[in-house]
């Protein structure tokens, strides 16, 4: 087996395509052979060394983390998967491994992917999907009628907090670049700025839910755009941000944790056309790290980055 891996904390150069050797699955845990896997932010982040408390300092150390692919065997006490399926979702945060022919993760981090969605869009749902739910949905409690912010509505994690928000039934307005506007609006943004020119301190209107899903907002700036009892959702957490989210219940703090029942409704969501990612380009694996590094490096796509396995 062949995948992406580095041999110590740092930049893009470090990057290899190796052999490997698949473990075979514990409890709990499945064995994917991977079709397509996505690039997200956070596997440089890791790379990098940002995660190293968590993601501790064993060598070499597999990237990636979004990915679909065929089950080929299965761990003690897995219930929901079985050799055959096909499925999508989260390589295991502290091993990632999603850049490779194969990888290990835990069945809860999985769903079956429905016949309707190709295994390449499939790829691109887990991490975007799961942190726009974990925001909304887990911390803020969003409910029909409630009016939401989104920065950055037309990143990965922001379309998809719009359909997701779109789902609940909620009032959408957010901001994003001139040239991504009218696709905002298609997908359900009632209200969009263009953030180049719009300071978001200006806008009267107050909301029940601001989501910076570019990690671009200070927390005050954030706060003054709430409701009173609004929710401010902040992707880029950090200690002070954690211990003032006790004293202020209005901060949120939010970090990605995927659960098989929230896959399981992107599944279903994406089966009836209401939920997507959209595709920027595809590239083989020994491809792959040149496409990274240029991601890495500020290259914009318009969609997600995808490796093809095969």
């Amino acid at each position: 087996m062949k995948r992406i891996q580095y041999s110590s904390y740092g930049g893009p150069e470090l990057m290899r395509v190796e052999d490997f050797e698949l473990p075979a699955p514990g409890n709990g845990e499945v064995a994917v052979r991977v079709r397509f896997a996505a690039i997200n932010p956070i596997d440089w982040k890791l790379r990098n060394g940002q995660m190293k408390i968590v993601t501790g300092r064993a060598f070499p150390r597999a990237i990636g983390m979004d990915f679909s692919g065929i089950v080929t065997a299965v761990g003690a006490g897995v219930t929901r998967l079985q050799a055959g399926d096909a499925v999508f979702g989260l390589a295991r945060f502290k091993e990632s491994g999603a850049l490779g022919q194969a990888v290990v993760t835990k069945e809860t981090f999985l769903a079956r992917k429905p016949d309707r969605v190709s295994f390449e869009d499939a790829a691109c749902l887990g991490t975007p999907g799961v942190t726009a739910w974990n925001g909304l949905i887990d911390k803020a409690k969003l409910q029909a009628g409630q009016h939401v912010f989104i920065n950055g509505c037309a990143g990965a994690v922001g379309e998809a907090a719009v359909q997701i928000a779109r789902l609940f039934g909620a009032t959408i307005s957010g901001s994003c670049s001139a040239r991504d506007m009218e696709r905002a609006r298609s997908l359900g943004v009632k209200t969009v700025y263009d953030y180049r020119t719009t300071d978001l301190s200006t806008i009267a209107t107050r909301f029940d839910v601001v989501y910076d899903t570019a990690a671009t907002m200070t927390v005050s700036a954030g706060m003054a755009m709430l409701r009173r009892a609004g929710v401010f959702l902040d992707l880029n957490p950090g200690l002070g941000k954690f211990i003032r989210a006790i004293f202020d219940r209005r901060l949120k703090p939010i970090i990605g944790s995927p659960r098989a029942e929230i896959l399981e409704k992107l599944a279903d969501a994406a089966r009836d056309s209401k939920f997507t990612i959209p595709i920027g380009e595809i590239v083989p694996l020994n491809a792959a790290i040149q496409l990274i590094t240029e991601l890495e490096n500020g290259r914009k796509l318009g969609g997600e980055g995808v490796v093809a396995m095969e």
